[in-house]
């Protein structure tokens, strides 16, 4: 948060509970990132903690799954690290998924290049020769 959110949250007495509870779910949030392991961590989300029980938010039915199996061992290594949890509700939420992994385009190889080349040069001039060539030029 801002430090001018943070000052105005403080300085109103009917906000103020607002920004504890903000600032105590964003530090559960670091330590669940901290303990989980990065591939469940990115893609989970502290929701709640009500009773002891951190309810946390999975991107998908996997992620839940490996959570759920997990959550004896991170509700321990969360204990360790000053939190008073006992216990972990997961709750699958497809929204709350991180943005999806960026894959790096895939290139042709020269030889793919070459034959779509070969291809091109053998076709009569018409819409699919013009698109290869196209291709060949943007990817050559």
């Amino acid at each position: 948060m801002t430090q001018r959110f943070k000052s105005l949250l403080g300085s109103n007495p009917e906000l103020r509970p607002l920004l504890t509870k903000a600032q105590a779910l964003s530090a559960l949030q670091r330590h669940f990132t901290a303990v989980a392991p990065p591939y469940l961590a990115q893609s989970g989300q502290v929701l709640s903690l009500q009773h002891g029980m951190l309810n946390v938010a999975a991107a998908n039915a996997s992620v839940a799954a490996k959570l759920r199996q997990l959550a004896p061992e991170l509700v321990v290594l969360l204990q360790n690290r000053g939190c008073e949890v006992s216990g972990i509700r997961v709750k699958v939420q497809v929204s709350c998924a991180a943005s999806p992994p960026q894959h790096a385009p895939r290139r042709l190889g020269k030889t793919a290049l070459d034959a779509l080349g070969d291809l091109g040069s053998r076709l009569e001039d018409s819409p699919l020769k013009r698109a290869l060539q196209k291709m060949i030029r943007k990817k050559g």
